[in-house]
């Protein structure tokens, strides 16, 4: 079996941001038009208003405060509210490829390899472009990459559910090194006149090189010490669209064909499997919580997070344990803990202890413990 590190990471960041301010006044601007429009049904019982949001039900709620989105006159548009993307011919490079290349070009420049140097792709996000052929094919074929590639779908997990069988594949000698990237274009499948979930969600790709210890240069190296995966079924985070909707004459346009969640379940259910799923994930390899010096969690809510640690450290800690991205980028998906791994290990000595950790619909949770090398 051969040591394993990540040597690289790369982030893409969508060229524009939405605050909550601008959010919330498009919001309430199409819930007057609906409200307006179906005056006669809500004077009569027979239809709910549509409640305004605000921007301080949002920060209390999830800590959130803006979000990047690769378009944002589609989803500030009140009579629109999804982004606007222009279709492209089969010959030419698709949008979550052109994202993945972005991303996946300054990983492996991070990690001083050259494309041919890889022999696996992963592709892995909650949502995929189309279904064949695969995405990661594709973007294997646009970087120059060597091997194979194939995509994978755990939701917000899928990052760390990649890393896992990345780390297999290259301990095993199967692959010498992986590149994984992680498109995330969650615009296209938040349901943004939603006033529960409006909020949520942005844009963003994410890129990790994992290869075989020996043959890395690159000067930023965390072997990759254990990878933990469990999932466990729940319909309180959910999304029905897929092939199968024409087929059942489906309305495509019905309200589960976005994102949906009962958001008080996923919380009340998801802190204790996390914390605990850490907690044994680390006992296996004979570590104590107290002793990670860093966790970079999924970042879907900033009061999950905060309680997650506290269950793990007995206490309040603060970003320099558990650092936050989460009011910059809002949640985006299977990318959120790679990014703050990618924004926020820098400054850590060798021999420092850290958890990479996602938990997402499914349920899924994954965990990679990794320690910085000299």
């Amino acid at each position: 079996m051969h040591s394993v590190v990540i040597s690289g990471t790369g982030l893409y960041q969508p060229p524009h941001t939405i605050s909550n301010a601008e959010l919330v006044e498009s919001f309430n601007r199409y819930v007057e038009l609906q409200n307006a429009q179906h005056a006669a049904a809500i004077a009569a019982g027979e239809r709910e208003p549509l409640t305004p949001s605000s921007v301080e039900f949002i920060e209390k709620a999830s800590g959130i405060k803006q979000r990047y989105v690769i378009d944002k006159a589609g989803v500030l548009d009140p009579t629109r509210m999804y982004p606007r993307f222009e279709e492209r011919a089969d010959d030419q490079l698709s949008l979550m490829a052109e994202i993945a290349v972005d991303a996946g070009a300054k990983a492996l420049a991070a990690a001083g390899k050259k494309p041919e140097d890889v022999d696996l792709v992963i592709c892995s996000a909650a949502n995929m472009q189309r279904a064949y052929p695969a995405m990661a094919v594709e973007i294997q074929q646009a970087l120059g990459c060597g091997g194979y590639g194939y995509d994978m779908n755990v939701a917000c997990s899928s990052a760390t559910f990649a890393l896992e069988q990345a780390y297999n594949a290259v301990r095993s000698g199967a692959s010498k090194c992986v590149l994984i990237v992680n498109p995330e274009i969650t615009s296209a499948h938040l349901e943004w006149k939603d006033r529960d979930c409006h909020f949520i969600f942005g844009d963003v790709c994410t890129a990790i090189v994992v290869e075989r210890a020996d043959l890395a240069t690159s000067a930023d190296q965390w072997e990759i010490l254990g990878s933990k995966a469990a999932t466990q079924f729940s319909n309180n985070i959910r999304n029905n669209f897929g092939f199968l909707n024409k087929a059942e004459d489906s309305d495509p346009d019905a309200r589960d064909k976005t994102f949906r969640q009962e958001g008080r379940k996923v919380f009340k259910e998801v802190v204790p499997l996390a914390a605990a799923h850490i907690e044994a994930h680390l006992a296996s390899l004979n570590f104590e919580p107290t002793a990670v010096r860093r966790y970079w969690l999924h970042q879907a809510n900033l009061g999950m997070n905060q309680l997650v640690i506290k269950k793990l450290v007995g206490g309040e800690a603060g970003s320099d344990v558990a650092p936050l991205i989460l009011d910059e980028f809002a949640n985006t998906a299977s990318a959120g803990s790679i990014i703050a791994f990618h924004r926020h290990h820098g400054d850590l000595a060798a021999g420092d202890l850290g958890v990479i950790c996602s938990f997402g619909a499914g349920y899924s949770i994954g965990s990679v413990i990794v320690r910085k090398r000299a």
